[in-house]
């Protein structure tokens, strides 16, 4: 009876491994098969894309599109004005972050939990909402239809998030570590970048790694704010150039393609700052 039962236990767990592995191949087949369309798309010719009946694979490999936008100056315009922009916001975002959020967690005044609802509130409202506000406000400071105006209306976007996430790894350090510092005569700023910031870099990494993607993949503020043609970023060119009537689905998939290079590098190489940091808001924020 014993190995009877032994067996079984054996085999149906055996069984739920061997489901669960399934499963999970399933959702990641299922999650990764729009870029895998996006690619085999960007390597077929429009006469094969158009067909009724789609193929899962190339029957001729064409590379006319990535050879189109390389030629194409306009593309690379897009591309260098969208890691500008991604890049000046994660430099303010994280700039912001570590002094608003180093503030939150060590000096608790009567408004803090008053501020840190409305950074949550913040959170919660579409983007959509702030924008005619953001415009209206751009537009008095003639701000509008420049890459600094976009960079601080994305940085506002995300600030709240951000803010919170360093105030939470703040949080994690004990302040012992500030009072020691304080008796051997050092300041506040010296404590923070000396002592304090070197126990916060997975933090720091989480937020820069954050606010450059999601300022990469941004449309919304861009096209509201940004009208010249040598300012578009690729997300509003790509829409606003290549995407018509009648649609060259090689050359636009050819761009999507290229534009997601620098958005899997950063996530790749960066992967478990990020998840440490976003997890560390979760739990604490």
């Amino acid at each position: 009876m014993k190995k009877i039962t032994v067996t079984k236990k054996t085999t149906a767990k055996v069984v739920g491994g061997l489901a669960k592995y399934i499963v999970l191949i399933f959702i990641f087949a299922f999650l990764l098969f729009p870029v895998y369309w996006m690619l085999v798309t960007a390597l077929k010719t429009n006469i094969e894309s158009y067909r009724l009946v789609p193929t899962l694979w190339p029957e001729t490999i064409s590379l006319d599109g990535f050879k189109t936008l390389i030629s194409d100056g306009k593309f690379l315009v897009y591309y260098k004005n969208n890691i500008i922009v991604s890049a000046m916001a994660a430099v303010i975002i994280c700039f912001i972050s570590v002094f608003a959020g180093y503030a939150l967690s060590r000096f608790h005044f009567k408004w803090n939990k008053m501020l840190l609802a409305t950074f949550a509130f913040a959170q919660m409202m579409p983007v959509i909402s702030r924008l005619i506000s953001l415009y209206t406000i751009l537009r008095k400071l003639n701000l509008t239809d420049t890459h600094i105006g976009l960079v601080l209306a994305i940085s506002a976007t995300q600030v709240p998030f951000t803010v919170s996430l360093m105030a939470s790894f703040f949080d994690g350090i004990p302040g012992e570590l500030e009072e020691a510092a304080s008796i051997d005569g050092s300041g506040k700023f010296y404590t923070l970048f000396h002592i304090i910031m070197p126990l916060v870099v997975p933090g720091l990494l989480a937020v820069g790694v954050y606010s450059f993607l999601m300022t990469w993949d941004d449309y919304l503020h861009a096209i509201t704010l940004i009208r010249s043609n040598d300012l578009w970023t690729l997300s509003q060119g790509l829409k606003l150039t290549y995407l018509g009537e009648v649609s060259d689905w090689q050359l636009i998939n050819s761009a999507s393609t290229l534009g997601t290079v620098p958005m899997i590098f950063v996530f790749f190489f960066f992967q478990k700052y990020m998840i440490k940091g976003l997890t560390a808001g979760a739990v604490k924020g």
